[in-house]
């Protein structure tokens, strides 16, 4: 019966009733009863409560953290009871603290939301029109994002124990993991509609033995049930279980070994049982439920799933956008047709098919089908407005179904959480549904179920998954894992995908945007990815996406710049990502009208052509000034590989490839010495002085050995330098002689044949420089935090390490040059990453990098005064004056000065960002690089 017609029966039969003592406790049993829920069940009539300083009181009804209520006569005034209910809200705990005060008087309701601040006041007779208001009855009320993590990682928590007990008696594997996945999902189904309310609840606690011994024969006698159809099951089924509906949907369709529960883990069941399922949200819970079955995940709850912010960046620019859009311009039409085309637009909804090839638990699919099902619910609400025109069925109130979702996970358990939870948020959007109109829509037994396949993505066709020809969109946050950490078998499956040489420094992500561009080109679909940023920086953008652009013709649609991914839980992980989005080059998505196939897309523009004007289209770029929390939107015609604005380019698609030797006239850079000697030639300062303590003769022959770290936080190490020891002073100095016979060892012990090699003239390094005079160094790796990487001039006896790069023989302009904002610009957006750390190189960043053409012998001055700042300062380190929070103001100032004399020497026009920098910059390497 619908909602509505049942708040009118209530309205009706106490329509002038209403006396406060004998009659509140029958009033709110109708109330309640409207939303299907036994009142005693969950609150309590007459609840003592202690009031500070003023005695006792009694709460007319009391449900523990959600519902206060204060009934009076019908005709008494409210003012006293709201008084009075607001009194007893100072009293309570927090724990008990509702969230919603009801005032009534039998005739009309005054109704707070204490955490929103939102209040509605309204009559009886007009209950059927705000029942709605009322839905957290049954358990429809919207929890806040803390509050809601705070509730899953508690529910996760609880079957954790429960999955510990089982799993220490024997119980695991397969049979566990299933077996906790159909408990979940009767919790879920006790609470939310699915099931009798606490039917599950009832048949473990009144229905088993308080040993537990015949828990796991009822819950094996449950899923059987569950499994059977009403009209087949046995006439003589215990009436407990009879009362069960058929589910389908193959989630109890296996056989599973009975778990033998004991009196602890009955308990254990019972707790579960008692946690309000109704609050848990079915997107979350998978991930959270899925780091259950391994206590060292467990550890870090919720550190790796994925919050909804983050899921609708990806999903709103690759389709909800353009779906809300087309749904708002059928919303404006007036006509006759309106109604025709209302429908059409819902029956395309239930057309779109989505495929996430890495789905995990599932939450990028749950999430989208939880935005189109809000979608559908707003085009009926349109279409109940033309009633006359188009009659609406209620059994198909609803078109958009879970079987329009499909997925790939290499993990069994997640593919099992999946199907629940995206039944799970079905069953959630037919409750919103029922309320919103007042019919009572309810899918069950299940008929359709989402397409996960267990299978490993890379391995798998994905066309027989989903045959591309029907798919629309694919999204997803595929593994992020780095070239360096890769399987043996993942290497394979890279080569295999990648099918190029020199591709070895892709991270993993890559084959999930290799393979997708292949899949869609057999198709109609768009892709929305989440990926490291990596593949956007450094030597990873001139290997993958010319497989992108050029082999499986795709263009950049839309992006998010560099952001912080990270869940809403605590331990979250940090991680530095992008978002992009690709579809075939040759359709502009934004230009198909509403009804027009695809194929008469006019292409965004034409790559021959090289001309920029000739673009169509426009693209969305996202940029997050601070790496996280709000982002600012742009509006261009093309996006660079590096998510740069490239509407001005010649071509969109250069990438920045590696060169051996500068570009432009400068000195060349070299990379610091390697010395390749097992560690026998390299002191600490404490292990230094030691060794001096039994062979002073050898101070000589040690200088101090620089890398980035002492560089930029100072320290102290040191090296052997014995190219010009003489026979005759080493034959003195046994403890050396003993290092230089284990550094020829080391040497001889390598797989390499050029490191044995070196065992011939163990005194020498590998390769490196040594130098003479003073020379300007660059620290292989800076903290992204710093506004400038600290660049600087060290001197002899110094030897620089293979972790900072010299220049020798260079002037004070090129260190101007090379610590500008606009060099900075250069290695931010081309040169590569080590973590989230800048990853200096020569062949990328310094030999690539567009130098003006003449004029830059101007900045010595501004060099000199960056210098200055910095001497005035010998205490502090370069790492001290470039943190920046604390960057001396006279350094910060002699900075900017000489930012705006590099950038006078690029362009007239002050440059207002370093993305306006790099995009400058890589339209000057174009003109530089073409042949």
């Amino acid at each position: 019966m619908e909602l509505q017609t049942k708040a009118a029966a209530v309205a009706e039969k106490w329509q002038g009733k209403g006396y406060e003592k004998g009659e509140t406790q029958l009033f709110y049993r109708d109330m309640f009863e409207i939303f299907g829920v036994p009142v005693e069940r969950v609150a309590v009539f007459e609840h003592a409560v202690k009031r500070l300083g003023k005695g006792g009181g009694f709460i007319d009804l009391f449900w523990k953290g959600r519902l206060l209520v204060e009934q009076k006569s019908a005709g008494s005034s409210l003012d006293k009871a709201r008084d009075q209910a607001f009194e007893y809200c100072e009293d309570l705990s927090d724990a008990e603290h509702p969230r919603y005060v009801l005032l009534s008087d039998f005739q009309t309701f005054e109704l707070y939301d204490l955490r929103e601040g939102i209040d509605a006041k309204f009559a009886l007779k007009d209950l059927p029109e705000h029942i709605h208001k009322l839905a957290f009855i049954g358990g429809d009320e919207e929890a806040d994002l803390t509050e809601q993590e705070e509730v899953n990682i508690k529910a996760a928590e609880l079957v954790g124990d429960l999955h510990d007990a089982l799993e220490a008696v024997g119980y695991t594997g397969h049979d566990l993991e299933r077996l906790l996945v159909r408990i979940v999902f009767c919790l879920f189904a006790d609470d939310t509609g699915i099931f009798d309310r606490n039917a599950f609840q009832d048949l473990i606690e009144k229905g088993t033995a308080e040993n537990g011994a015949d828990v796991g024969t009822t819950l094996s006698g449950l899923f059987q049930a569950l499994n059977t159809p009403t009209d087949k099951r046995q006439s003589s089924l215990n009436e407990r279980l009879a009362k069960f509906p058929y589910i389908n949907g193959e989630l109890f369709v296996e056989g599973l070994r009975i778990p033998a529960f004991d009196k602890k883990m009955r308990a254990l069941l019972i707790a579960a049982c008692r946690f309000d399922w109704t609050a848990i949200s079915p997107a979350i819970f998978g991930s959270l439920f899925q780091s259950v079955m391994d206590k060292e995940e467990r550890r870090n709850m919720g550190a790796h799933y994925t919050t909804e912010q983050n899921i609708l960046k990806v999903i709103e620019p690759l389709f909800l956008k353009d779906l809300q859009k087309e749904f708002n311009r059928i919303k404006r039409l007036r006509g006759s047709n309106r109604a025709a085309k209302l429908k059409a637009f819902q029956e395309k909804l239930a057309s779109l098919h989505f495929f996430d090839p890495a789905c995990g638990c599932g939450n990028f699919l749950i999430i989208a089908y939880r935005e189109l099902r809000l979608l559908e619910i707003k085009v009926i609400r349109e279409l109940r407005k033309n009633e006359d025109q188009y009659e609406l069925d209620v059994s198909n109130l609803s078109l958009l179904n879970v079987d329009q979702f499909y997925g790939i996970e290499i993990s069994e358990f997640p593919v099992r959480i999946a199907e629940a939870a995206i039944w799970m948020m079905d069953h959630i959007m037919n409750k919103q549904l029922s309320e919103e109109f007042g019919e009572y829509y309810i899918r069950i037994p299940l008929q359709r179920s989402p397409t996960i396949a267990h299978a490993d993505a890379l391995e798998t066709d994905w066309s027989e998954v989903l045959p591309p020809e029907q798919c629309d969109y694919i999204m997803g946050n595929p593994p992020f894992i780095g070239a360096a950490y890769l399987t043996s078998k993942q290497r394979e499956q890279m080569r295999r995908v990648v099918d190029i040489k020199g591709a070895g420094a892709l991270d993993y992500v890559s084959a999930w945007f290799i393979k997708a561009g292949e899949y869609i080109r057999e198709g109609k679909a768009s892709i929305g990815f989440v990926s490291t940023n990596l593949i956007t920086h450094g030597e990873q953008v001139g290997q993958l996406w010319p497989i992108l652009f050029d082999r499986c013709g795709l263009e950049i649609a839309f992006a998010h710049q560099t952001f912080a991914w990270g869940s809403d839980a605590k331990g979250k992980a940090q991680v530095h990502v992008v978002i992009i989005g690709l579809t075939r080059s040759e359709y502009a998505p934004d230009q198909l009208s509403d009804n027009a196939p695809r194929h008469s897309r006019e292409p965004r523009h034409s790559r021959e052509s090289g001309n920029p004007e000739s673009r169509q289209g426009s693209l969305s770029l996202f940029s997050y000034p601070d790496l996280k929390g709000d982002f600012e939107e742009s509006v261009c015609t093309a996006i660079s590989p590096y998510l740069l604005d490239a509407s001005n380019f010649v071509n969109p698609h250069i990438t920045v490839r590696d060169a051996s030797r500068p570009l432009s006239d400068r000195p060349l850079m070299l990379r610091g010495t390697q010395p390749t000697e097992g560690g026998y030639y390299i002191f600490t300062g404490e292990q230094r002085r030691e060794f001096l303590s039994m062979e002073p003769g050898a101070e000589k022959f040690m200088r101090p050995y620089i890398g980035s770290r002492e560089f930029i936080r100072g320290g102290d190490r040191w090296i052997f330098d014995l190219r010009n020891a003489a026979p005759s002073e080493l034959a003195k100095m046994p403890l050396v002689k003993e290092r230089i016979a284990e550094v020829r060892q080391f040497r001889l012990a390598s797989k390499k044949p050029a490191t044995r090699k070196l065992a011939e003239t163990p005194t020498l390094y590998d390769n490196g420089i040594v130098p003479d005079a003073p020379f300007l160094v660059v620290p292989g790796v800076s903290s992204e935090r710093r506004v400038y990487v600290p660049i600087g001039w060290l001197e002899p006896p110094v030897v620089p390490s293979n972790k900072v790069f010299a220049v020798l023989n260079s002037k004070k302009p090129l260190f101007g040059l090379l610590t500008s904002a606009m060099h900075m610009a250069w290695l931010h957006y081309f040169g590569g990453r080590l973590k989230s750390d800048y990853s200096y190189s020569i062949g990328l960043v310094y030999n690539t990098f567009p130098v003006p053409e003449a004029g830059y012998d101007t900045l010595e001055p501004h060099a000199d005064a960056v210098l200055q700042a910095r001497a005035n300062r010998p205490d502090s380190t370069l790492a001290d004056l470039y943190d920046p929070d604390t960057m001396p103001p006279d350094l910060r100032k002699a900075h900017q000065k000489l930012d705006k004399a590099v950038d006078r020497l690029y362009r007239k026009p002050p440059f207002t960002s370093n993305e306006e920098r790099a995009a400058h910059l890589l339209t000057l390497y174009e003109s530089m690089t073409k042949s």
